[in-house]
């Protein structure tokens, strides 16, 4: 990593003691700061309070006192992505003018390794590990952080000029970085979602914007032809940019033409060879190929990669056939549109499993999706509100549940040989379970209980 002054001697609040509060903190200390962590959730008694304690950094613990600003003289905020700017403690940095950033941020700035960013609504995931894998395949040496895998300024540490990190970013990441620079970056699309967390969906497009924001002449920003907001914010990157589109032939960028995907007018696979399932893939599979040429790997690593790559977990993931009903996990499908792709993957009668979080929102877009539904099973907070849209739309059986385990067992039992049943919930997990891979880890056991 590049050793750095910036923050010596400078006095940082790190706000929020998850995976990214502890990398961040111990990254600060390293570089010289004086670091004092703050978690309302965490107590003395805790492992990586007193990992961080023994190592001489301030933790204090239980609630978020005003004092650590008020009484300090705090020259950095590094907060968790999750704690919005409501939180009392920002509040209060943002009036004295004390930079919040995120840890993205402090991974950029130590990085000796080209960054390839991704962000988008839906898709990061796939298209994130899709660029890993051919970059994998081609020998080009990448590393995966961020969103996914582990902590960016945890795995930049280790990363030399001879890699090259694949980071997936989310808008909470994204909206805390200030001189972030990727070599290449990507937006997949852009969706409402988090309108809680960012306000407005202005503001939560002005976040994800903000991936292309630094980006100079030599840089490269990828842009959905398809998608108007994606299009419309790239125009603050002064990078050379590439377009990909699912609808349109691209001259210089990369397209579906006569049933296979091209690259700059050179054929590179037939879509029947690609194995990843559901039609809306393919945008993340253009958006992957367009980044990965940008890199010099070959057509061979990426079709390799292609009739080999079946999805990721808790993304569309195929479970198990039981008593010839498909089960497929897409637990992170946690909004309508996501929901919406995933349904449109299937033309055979489906059993839809969905609720959590109710967000305030409804979910009327929902309905053009559910035309191969028969049934519907439903839980959470935002269960009723779904009943209502099932009611609507005329599906035909329609349960409410208690939680993902009790879906799972009551649509095996509406179910029908060769149905599908689908984990696909269309809202954030938090009301019943800390993150989506939990929901989803449920879900597939409770498959595996059937057998």
């Amino acid at each position: 990593m590049k050793k750095i002054d910036d923050y010596l001697h400078k006095e940082v609040l790190v706000l929020g003691l998850a995976k990214s509060g502890l990398a961040a903190a111990k990254l600060l200390h390293q570089l010289g700061a004086i670091v004092t962590v703050n978690d309302i959730k965490a107590t003395d008694d805790d492992l990586v309070v007193q990992e961080l304690r023994v190592l001489g950094i301030q933790v204090v613990c239980g609630d978020h006192p005003l004092s650590l600003i008020k009484d300090s003289q705090v020259d950095l905020v590094v907060k968790n992505p999750g704690i919005p700017y409501s939180n009392p403690l920002i509040t209060l940095a943002v009036e004295r003018n004390i930079p919040v950033i995120t840890e993205v941020e402090l991974a950029y700035k130590i990085s000796e390794a080209d960054i390839i960013a991704i962000t988008g609504s839906n898709g990061k995931t796939t298209t994130t590990t899709l660029i890993y894998e051919m970059l994998k395949e081609d020998k080009k040496q990448p590393l995966i952080a961020g969103n996914i895998g582990k902590v960016a300024c945890e795995v930049v540490q280790n990363a030399t000029n001879e890699n090259v990190i694949v980071m997936e970013l989310s808008s909470f990441q994204l909206l805390g970085t200030i001189e972030f620079k990727p070599s290449i970056a990507l937006i997949l699309n852009i969706y409402d979602a988090h309108l809680d967390y960012h306000g407005t969906r202005d503001e939560y497009v002005r976040a994800k914007g903000k991936i292309y924001e630094n980006q100079l002449k030599s840089d490269k920003a990828i842009i959905n032809f398809d998608d108007k907001d994606v299009c419309e914010r790239s125009e603050i990157s002064q990078a050379e940019k590439i377009f990909f589109s699912t609808t349109t032939e691209l001259e210089g960028g990369t397209y579906i033409k006569d049933g296979s995907v091209w690259y700059k007018n050179e054929r590179i696979i037939s879509i029947k060879e690609i194995v990843l399932p559901g039609a809306h893939n393919l945008e993340n599979i253009l958006a992957a190929i367009t980044a990965v040429k940008l890199r010099g790997v070959s057509n061979e690593s990426i079709v390799k990669v292609l009739t080999t790559f079946k999805g990721v977990k808790h993304r569309l993931q195929f479970v198990e056939i039981i008593d010839n009903r498909r089960f497929y996990n897409d637990s992170k499908a946690t909004n309508i549109f996501a929901t919406s792709k995933a349904l449109q993957a299937f033309t055979v009668p489906t059993i839809l499993l969905a609720g959590g979080l109710d967000r305030g929102n409804e979910f009327d877009e929902l309905k053009p999706s559910l035309k191969y539904v028969k049934a519907m099973i439903l839980f959470g907070e935002s269960a009723p509100k779904l009943e209502r849209i099932a009611i609507e739309s005329g599906i035909e059986v329609i349960k409410c549940v208690d939680n993902v385990e009790q879906a799972v067992s009551t649509a095996f039992e509406v179910s029908e040989k060769d149905d599908v049943i689908l984990l696909s919930p269309a809202c954030a997990s938090w009301d019943q379970f800390k993150t989506f891979e939990e929901r989803g880890d449920m879900f597939v056991q409770a498959v595996h209980k059937l057998k």
